[in-house]
């Protein structure tokens, strides 16, 4: 049995393949099967250690990346795109997976080209609740279709459907609270604010809380995430708001949070702010309250219609880029933090919202599909 993944560009893409591998990995073996081959075929192997832990091998494709506006660099592009489609089809050929798994992004364009041309089943994961160009044109071909939000059904063929939620990955799912304060280097008797700004951070969730601190560290601890190419400037500009503050210990930011740590600060977190991509899922599964600060501009807007369909949900609220500032922000955690029947709502919200078996379901679909092909 082999399995063909492909998706790229962010881990929003990334890890909820490395979830759904894992699920593929342990039903083959608690079932017996045959063990899966599996593969990754993207521009880059985004996080090498995660696909050698899973048995996943790296493929290297090339594609070009599709603009909406004018731009000298699409010439160039296209030509990219349609090397990468060539060298895509011999690569796939070669492998011959029994089907291809799918996030989407113009990472995963050639390989779906390819997969359509030689015949092999493809099944697509929709993250956002407005699907993207490659999945919207994917979606015309493809056997299943797995959404996370039910608004992205409306996009695609009623019959391939079905509403998934986003794969998680079982390192992250619980929240860890034993030892969490000692690793963490925090207090246990004032509440625990989490920010994380996607994998790569966010400037303007970043300056907003480094405005904030003065006020925030008084009653709460903040875990940062602030991206490995922020780091250095927000130490900077948090040590100079913080001067001679008693309370700078309450605010520990990190360039990045691996997996234990990420378990460990949901499990003493109160509240995360966050970005509105697959990260979501991730709150909700924890079972926490969040205020939510999508993308202004992201593509379709898929950022705000994520952000707007979790907030009827009633586990998070959402302020859009252009109103963010300190004040607004500290209103609104105060708002949220001192109310302790609105935090228990938003938690009994987040927890009815997450849908845990995820990455579980679509191995299962994958796996029927796959041994069904081999036939």
């Amino acid at each position: 049995m082999k399995i063909l993944f492909t998706g790229g560009g962010s881990g929003g893409h990334f890890y909820p393949i490395i979830a759904v591998a894992e699920e593929i990995n342990r039903i083959a073996k608690e079932e017996r099967l045959i063990a899966p081959q599996l593969f990754f075929m993207s521009d880059s192997p985004y996080d090498s250690g995660a696909l050698i832990e899973n048995s996943v091998e790296f493929v290297k494709s090339g594609a070009g990346k599709m603009r909406k506006y004018f731009s000298l660099l699409n010439l160039f592009d296209v030509a990219k795109t349609f090397i990468g489609v060539i060298s895509a089809l011999l690569k796939v050929y070669r492998i011959y997976p029994d089907v291809v798994f799918s996030k989407g992004a113009y990472a995963s364009f050639p390989v779906l080209v390819a997969a359509k041309i030689l015949r092999i089943p493809v099944i697509i994961h929709e993250s956002d609740s407005a699907p993207g160009r490659v999945n919207k044109w994917a979606g015309k071909f493809a056997e299943r279709i797995a959404v996370s939000y039910p608004e992205a059904a409306r996009f695609f063929d009623s019959k391939k459907i079905a509403v998934t939620g986003n794969p998680i990955r079982k390192e992250i799912m619980k929240p860890v609270t034993n030892g969490a304060y000692e690793f963490l280097k925090l207090e246990n008797d004032l509440p625990v604010i989490l920010v994380i700004g996607g994998s790569l951070g966010s400037q303007i969730i970043n300056d907003a809380i480094v405005d904030a601190l003065p006020t925030l560290v008084e009653n709460y601890q903040i875990i940062h995430q602030t991206g490995k190419n922020n780091i250095k400037e927000i130490l900077k500009m948090a040590d100079m708001v913080l001067a001679g503050n008693s309370k700078k210990g309450g605010y520990r930011p990190f360039d990045y949070l691996n997996n234990l740590a990420m378990s460990m600060s949901a499990g003493i977190a109160q509240l995360v702010i966050s970005r509105a991509g697959s990260a979501i899922f991730e709150i909700a599964a924890w079972g926490l309250p969040s205020i939510i600060i999508p993308i202004t501009n992201s593509v379709s807007d898929h950022q705000r219609n994520n952000a707007y369909g979790y907030a009827r949900s009633g586990a998070a609220i959402v302020i859009e880029e252009s109103n963010l500032n300190a004040h607004i922000l500290v209103s609104e955690i105060n708002r949220i933090m001192k109310n302790k029947n609105e935090l228990e709502r938003m938690r009994r919200s987040a927890k009815e919202f997450a849908k845990i078996d995820a990455a579980g379901k679509i191995a299962r679909e994958i796996i029927r599909i796959a041994l069904g092909h081999e036939r």
